[in-house]
């Protein structure tokens, strides 16, 4: 694997890490308001969530008009 690959998905895991983290101090939150209180690119912080999400440690929370993110 390239080492630009490599560095990729290092920083995407993380990410994943600062995104449970946060969920785990700050409860649901928008998927905006995340990406923003954690300082990372929107792109990075979502691969992160897919990540999370497909280890089962997130789900997505509907609310009246908008969705959140949290731990399971």
């Amino acid at each position: 694997m390239p080492n630009a690959v490599l560095e990729e998905v290092d920083l995407i895991g993380e990410t994943a890490g600062r995104v449970w983290h946060y969920l785990q101090d700050s409860g649901p939150v928008t998927l905006t308001r995340l990406a923003k209180d954690i300082d990372a690119p929107r792109d990075v912080v979502m691969q992160g969530v897919g990540w999370l999400a497909r280890e089962g440690k997130v789900a997505y929370y509907d609310g009246a008009r908008t969705k959140r993110i949290g731990l399971t």
